[in-house]
């Protein structure tokens, strides 16, 4: 979905739209999204014995039950990222993309792997929420960079609040898996800061996305056909689960987990919304 935003964002820039190029660059962000599945789920494994998984947390509890599959998902996480950094290396050469492209894709996939893998392991030194942060900037740039030829100002520009958003879920994430993590000394915010600080920091940015979308209506970087003060009103959506999260900030796991879900799903709905007025504007 960060994808198709980046790549619908360019087209609204006059880029020209290529199917062949948009088939192949999304195909380079697939699999590197496959990998990180089976690399978190590999690497994870001690951890996820600690939690239960829910609709966007705690792993997919496939390796507990199945223990044998390890070396399995290990290499297919191996595989899927060989396959982006070869299909990145093959789009470049073919439709002459600069080599900061293939850097792009390199960087990319590093992250996938080191995000959990030794000996970096980002998201248990409390580097997790980092490396998310940059996938805000990452994943939409991707679409833009794949559709454009290029990453320019006013791309960087507009990413500002998807790397918000994507800290976001990845706060909102972390909270119902707050007891596990600890257990399994996975250091996260959430772990060293505890639930109430977490709940603060998602209204905090929820309320840094509506603001900054209402501040990108202001500049004369981008054409008049994109409103960013809709933009605004649809990351009200997070916005006001997230003063709710502000407001109540539970401790306990049951409610926590409640309101934490609640708040990933609006990330959801707001990136949905964002490529469903982008098509409205293109059409």
């Amino acid at each position: 979905m960060y994808f198709l935003i980046g790549a619908l964002f360019a087209l609204l820039l006059n880029a020209q739209f290529v199917l062949s190029k948009f088939i192949w660059g999304y195909l380079i962000l697939f699999m590197a999204s496959m990998a990180i599945h089976y690399a978190n789920d590999y690497f994870d494994f001690e951890v996820d014995h600690f939690g239960t998984p829910t609709t966007f947390t705690g792993g997919s509890g496939i390796l507990v039950e199945n223990p044998e599959l390890r070396g399995i998902s290990k290499n297919l996480a191996i595989f899927f990222i060989i396959i982006s950094i070869i299909i990145g290396a093959l789009f470049t050469v073919i439709y002459s993309y600069p080599i900061s492209f293939f850097l792009f894709v390199l960087v990319g996939n590093a992250l996938v792997w080191f995000y959990s893998a030794p000996p970096i392991k980002l998201s248990y030194r409390r580097l997790g929420e980092f490396a998310n942060a940059i996938n805000g900037f990452i994943l939409p740039a991707m679409g833009y960079f794949v559709v454009m030829g290029t990453i320019d100002l006013p791309f960087i520009i507009f990413s500002i609040p998807f790397v918000f958003l994507q800290l976001m879920f990845t706060v909102g994430v972390e909270i119902p898996d707050l007891e596990g993590d600890k257990l399994g000394n996975k250091i996260t915010w959430t772990v060293s800061k505890g639930r109430e600080f977490s709940f603060k920091l998602l209204g905090i940015l929820a309320i840094l996305t509506t603001t900054s979308f209402i501040v990108l209506s202001l500049t004369n970087l981008f054409p008049q056909s994109i409103n960013f003060l809709i933009l605004a009103l649809i990351s009200v959506i997070s916005l006001s689960l997230g003063i709710v999260a502000i407001i109540k900030r539970p401790i306990a796991k049951i409610p926590a987990t409640k309101l934490a879900t609640l708040n990933v799903a609006t990330v959801f709905v707001v990136i949905i919304l964002v490529n469903c007025y982008f098509v409205y504007v293109l059409a």
